[in-house]
C-alpha cells in the first residue's frame, strides 16, 4: 500500500538562499552537468559518418546508436525519480554523473557496432538518472521566486554545448578520431562529480519515506496523474517535445534540398540559434520570477506557432534562415525556463523528482512519436505539413499551460 500523493502544496515554501558564493557555485555545477550531458548527446549525430567509416558500421543501423540512448533515458528517468525523492537529489546527481563519466570513458574501447550500442545503452542509463534531477535540485534549493533565474542559467548549458562543445568536438573527431570528443566530455563530467561532492550541499527538504519498489513507484505515478493539474502539465510537456521533433528533424534536410544551404551554413545557423538561447534563457527565467510563468509560456508558444507556419514563406536564402532560426530559438528559450520552474511547484518536495522524471519520460515519448510522424509527412506531403502539425502542437501546449496548469501565488518579499 502506498501513501497518497500530496495535494498541490499551495504557495511555495518560503526558504532562503544562503548568502555568499554558494548559490552561484550550485548553478555553475548544474550548468556544467547540463553542458556535459547535452554535448555528449548532440555530438553523436554530426560524427555518425566518421563512426561508420572508422568502425565499418552500415548506414542503415547507425541511427540506432542515437535512438537507443533516448529509449534508455526515458526508462531510467522513470526509475530514478522515486529514488531521488527517497535518498535526496545530491546522491542521485553524484551517482548519475559518476556513471556518465565511466560510460563516456568506455567509448574509447568500442570496436564495432555491438560494443558501441552497449556503451550508448550504458550512457542512456546515466542520462536517465540525470534528466530530471538538475531541475528538481533547483526546486529543492532555491525559493520559487529565484527558480526561473537559476533554471535559465542551468539550462543554458545545453546552448553553450551547441555553440562551443559541438564545434570543438567535431574538430577533435576530425583530427584524433571519433573517440576524442567523448574523452573531453568525460573530463568535464568528472569535474562535475568533484564539484558535487566538495561544494554542493543536500538541501534540507522533506524526503519520501516509502519503501522503494517498482510496484510502489508505478502506483505513485498513477496517483500523480489522477490529479488534473499534473495530468495537464505532463500533456503539455509531451506536446512541447512532439512539436519540436516534428519541426526540427527535417528542417536541415528541407533547407539543404529546397533552399540550397550547405552543411557549413546549416552548422552556422545552429550556432546562431545557440547564441539566441544563451541570451534569452536566463533573462526569460529571471523575468518570470517577477511577472509569473504562464503568461511568458503562452506568449512564446503563440509566437513560435506563428513562426512555424511562416517557415516555408519567409525562409528563402541563408541570411533569412539565420534570422528565422535566431528568433525561433529565442521563443524556445522563453518557454523552457519558465515552464520548468513552474513544474517544480506543482508537487511537494518529496514528489518533485518523480514529477520531473515523469515529464522527461513523456517528453522522450513525444519526441520519438514526432520523429516517427515527421518522416511520412515530409515524404508524402512536404515540409509545410510538418510546420503546420508542429505549430498546432506548440499552440496546444501553450493553451494547456494557460488554462489548466495552476501557478502558485508567489510568496511576498
Amino acid at each position: 500500500m502506498t501513501a497518497p500523493v500530496p495535494e498541490h502544496p499551495g504557495p511555495p515554501t518560503q526558504r532562503e538562499v544562503p548568502s555568499g558564493p554558494e548559490p552561484y557555485i550550485v548553478v555553475f555545477t548544474l550548468w556544467l552537468l547540463v553542458f556535459s550531458a547535452a554535448s555528449q548527446t548532440m555530438i553523436l549525430s554530426p560524427i555518425l559518418p566518421r563512426i561508420g567509416t572508422e568502425l565499418s558500421i552500415p548506414d542503415a543501423v547507425l541511427g540506432t546508436l542515437v535512438s537507443v540512448y533516448s529509449v534508455m533515458v526515458g526508462i531510467f528517468a522513470i526509475l530514478a525519480g522515486p529514488v531521488s525523492d527517497r535518498v535526496g537529489r545530491r546522491r542521485i546527481l553524484i551517482l548519475g554523473c559518476g556513471t556518465m563519466t565511466v560510460a563516456l570513458s568506455l567509448h574509447g574501447f568500442v570496436t564495432g557496432y555491438y560494443s558501441f550500442l552497449a556503451v550508448r545503452i550504458f550512457a542512456g542509463c546515466a542520462g536517465g538518472m540525470l534528466s530530471g534531477a538538475a531541475v528538481s535540485y533547483i526546486g529543492d534549493y532555491f525559493p520559487y521566486e529565484r527558480r526561473g533565474w537559476a533554471t535559465g542559467w542551468v539550462m543554458s548549458g545545453a546552448a553553450f554545448g551547441q555553440i562551443f562543445g559541438i564545434p570543438l568536438g567535431i574538430l577533435m573527431a576530425a583530427r584524433w578520431g571519433f573517440r576524442s570528443p567523448f574523452y573531453l566530455f568525460a573530463v568535464t563530467m568528472a569535474l562535475t562529480v568533484l564539484m558535487l561532492i566538495v561544494r554542493v550541499p543536500q538541501p534540507d527538504v522533506f524526503r519520501s519515506r516509502e519503501r522503494l519498489s517498482v510496484r510502489g513507484a508505478a502506483a505513485n505515478y498513477v496517483e500523480m496523474l489522477k490529479r488534473p493539474e499534473i495530468a495537464w502539465a505532463a500533456t503539455a510537456f509531451f506536446m512541447m517535445f512532439l512539436g519540436v521533433s516534428l519541426f526540427v528533424i527535417y528542417l536541415p534536410t528541407w533547407l539543404e534540398r529546397e533552399i540550397g544551404l550547405t552543411g557549413d551554413q546549416i552548422a552556422l545557423m545552429f550556432l546562431i540559434g545557440g547564441v539566441a538561447n544563451v541570451l534569452t534563457g536566463p533573462n526569460a527565467g529571471k523575468l518570470s520570477d517577477k511577472v509569473g510563468r504562464k503568461g511568458i509560456v503562452l506568449l512564446a508558444s503563440v509566437g513560435m506557432s506563428i513562426l512555424m507556419l511562416l517557415t516555408v514563406r519567409v525562409v528563402s536564402d541563408p541570411p533569412s534562415a539565420y534570422v528565422f532560426f535566431f528568433f525561433s530559438m529565442v521563443l524556445v528559450a522563453m518557454r523552457i525556463s519558465p515552464f520548468s520552474a513552474l513544474l517544480t511547484a506543482l508537487v511537494s518536495d518529496e514528489r518533485r523528482g518523480s514529477l520531473m522524471s515523469l515529464t522527461v519520460a513523456l517528453g522522450q515519448i513525444g519526441f520519438a512519436i514526432g520523429g516517427a510522424v515527421a518522416g511520412p509527412l515530409y515524404a508524402d506531403v512536404g515540409y509545410a505539413s510538418n510546420t503546420v502539425v508542429a505549430a498546432i502542437s506548440i499552440l496546444a501546449m501553450g493553451m494547456i499551460v494557460w488554462f489548466f496548469v495552476p501557478e502558485p501565488q508567489r510568496a511576498s518579499s
